[in-house]
């Protein structure tokens, strides 16, 4: 049964449709504005990967993070253009200017995603429906930033999420008050957010496929199998239930993401291995948090607490504003290491954080005298980063990581476990 008190939100997403193509049009009208069938992304040669497609592309089996030679494979007479990322971003902050002017709370879920909380509005907007909102915040956007975009509506998150998936394209559908579970309903498990892939074998392993297969399980089943904090999720969300407010987010100064870990980690090349594992994922978590903010950071820091309460941190500012997982995990990779030859000691906590923050990339410009290196960030490096962000937007936080963290939670546990002389519970 739903909560009672969750009935009184008024949320909604908007989501920008194909994002990067209309971009792409806006950008070059008689180019890839006049090209139906049009990919963004990688190159016409059939490197790199497909950012976005056009609708009409899709048809053919074309999707986003398929390698492009595949996509024009299966759609030969595709246009591929590069992603223009400046204007994206441009557009990005008309559409957020936009939302800013129609709704008291706007949350930046992503580049092209945002949440909207409208509750106690009822009065201002003289009883309008949640759905008349809609659209004409739908009309707006389009007017001003000139950029389509499909919103769902519900009391929560999770069901305006799903309510623009169904939206789609340049549509709106709200899910009325009380309706949440039989709308959660229509769903399979895995088109669930934060429902990944290692959570999506565990329920098929017993017969769950269907968000209507969960509904039939008691609550206690379901935190027997997956642990209580699991398990009550899952019962939650599969009955339209969440919990979670839209937060107008203030100017970021920083963006940063710590590991406090249950037992020091050791102080030998075991030590750095554990500790590089969770590097990596505190720069995935940092590297997605700037890009969906369209932002880039100059300065990386790496901050170690080791047993004895002792904070050791060291930073580096580069030469140019990066937003990639590899440039990030590299750079904070050898700030770790440094840190730890400095000292040897058991680590407490471990965290990673960019600063020296900017909404756009400055123009850069080699000289006759300088070359690229390995430590050059490039367009395939972003466009795989920004990739990486939407899989695991749309399939869970595990359904796309490099093979240094793809270990599951337990088998980390009892490593570390093992470092620190402990047992497996």
């Amino acid at each position: 049964m739903n909560d009672p008190t969750l009935r009184l939100r008024r949320i909604l997403l908007v989501d920008c449709d194909a994002f990067f193509v209309q971009v792409a049009r806006l950008q070059d009208p008689e180019g890839a504005g006049r090209a139906h069938l049009l990919l963004v992304g990688g190159s016409a040669e059939g490197r790199g990967v497909v950012t976005s497609a056009s609708y009409a592309c899709r048809p053919f089996g074309v999707r986003s993070g398929m390698p492009m030679g595949q996509a024009l494979r299966l759609c030969p007479e595709a246009v591929v253009v590069p992603v223009p990322r400046s204007a994206c971003v441009d557009r990005s902050r008309a559409v957020r200017d936009a939302l800013g002017d129609l709704a008291p709370v706007v949350q930046a879920a992503s580049i092209d995603e945002f949440y909207l909380d409208l509750t106690g509005m009822e009065r201002l907007l003289q009883g309008e429906s949640l759905g008349e909102t809609a659209e004409r915040i739908r009309n707006r956007v389009r007017e001003v930033a000139e950029i389509s975009v499909s919103i769902g509506g519900g009391t929560n998150r999770l069901v305006a999420k799903l309510a623009a998936g169904r939206a789609k394209p340049a549509g709106v559908h709200v899910v009325p008050s009380g309706e949440e579970a039989g709308f959660l309903a229509g769903f399979g498990l895995r088109e669930i957010p934060g429902v990944g892939p290692s959570l999506l074998e565990a329920l098929e392993r017993r017969g769950l496929q269907e968000v209507r297969d969960v509904v039939g399980v008691e609550e206690e089943w379901l935190v027997r199998w997956f642990g209580e904090a699991r398990g009550r999720w899952l019962f939650e969300r599969c009955r339209g239930i969440d919990p979670s407010p839209v937060v107008a987010e203030e100017e970021r100064k920083s963006i940063s993401s710590e590991r406090t870990f249950s037992r020091d980690v050791s102080a030998g090349s075991s030590g750095d291995r554990i500790l590089e594992r969770h590097l990596l994922q505190l720069a995935l978590s940092v590297g997605e948090g700037l890009r969906g903010r369209g932002l880039r950071a100059r300065t990386v820091t790496v901050k170690l607490r080791d047993g004895d309460f002792t904070t050791r941190q060291g930073s580096r500012t580069l030469p140019h504003p990066m937003e990639s997982d590899r440039i990030l995990y590299e750079t904070a990779g050898e700030l770790l290491a440094e840190l730890r030859r400095k000292r040897r000691a058991p680590t407490r906590l471990l965290g990673v954080g960019v600063s020296n923050l900017s909404e756009e990339a400055v123009p850069r410009q080699l000289s006759l005298l300088e070359e690229e290196d390995d430590r050059t960030e490039t367009d395939r490096d972003r466009t795989l980063s920004h990739l990486g962000d939407e899989l695991r937007a749309r399939f869970g936080r595990k359904a796309i990581l490099p093979g240094g963290i793809l270990a599951e939670d337990r088998e980390e546990d009892r490593e570390e476990a093992r470092e620190a002389g402990g047992e497996d519970d």
